[in-house]
């Protein structure tokens, strides 16, 4: 234990207590830093490594990649020259639709009415003209003559 005798020339002022203890808190902080920097060196490294083991797993990655894209472009570039082609195909059958239609389209209309107009021509020798079907009108609509026999069975 510490004795202060008034006597003795040994006395501390508060000048040096509070050297004292601005040294300390200097050297708290000083430990605390020394601490922190450490970590963040320590944190450096980790990053550091984190990055070049990405930039590893990266470029074959991009090589992949752009093997991809190529390939894709190779096949869509197919699938163009095959869509033209259909596009092609397309426009002749069209064209060759046009020239038949004109070609047999006319004979084949006329065909068609001359065979007509010959079963109309058999169909009115055949049987006596047939009348027209009466029909009622009821409320703005026209109703069949059979539907009016019906009618009034109800």
């Amino acid at each position: 234990m510490l004795r202060h005798d008034p006597g003795s020339g040994c006395a501390v002022s508060g000048g040096e207590v509070a050297g004292i203890l601005v040294a300390v808190f200097w050297a708290i902080l000083v430990s605390f830093l020394a601490v922190a920097l450490a970590r963040l060196a320590q944190t450096l490294r980790a990053t550091t490594k984190l990055v070049a083991d990405v930039t590893d797993q990266a470029v074959p990655l991009l090589a992949d990649a752009s093997s991809a894209v190529r390939s894709a472009q190779t096949q869509i570039d197919r699938v163009d020259a095959i869509a033209s082609d259909v596009q092609e195909v397309t426009s002749n059958a069209s064209a060759l639709s046009t020239t038949v239609a004109s070609t047999f389209g006319g004979p084949l209309v006329k065909v068609a009415a001359f065979g007509y107009g010959v079963r109309r021509a058999i169909g009115r020798r055949e049987d006596a003209p047939a009348k027209p079907a009466r029909r009622t009108v009821i409320v703005g609509r026209t109703v069949p003559s059979a539907r009016r026999g019906k009618r009034k069975k109800d």
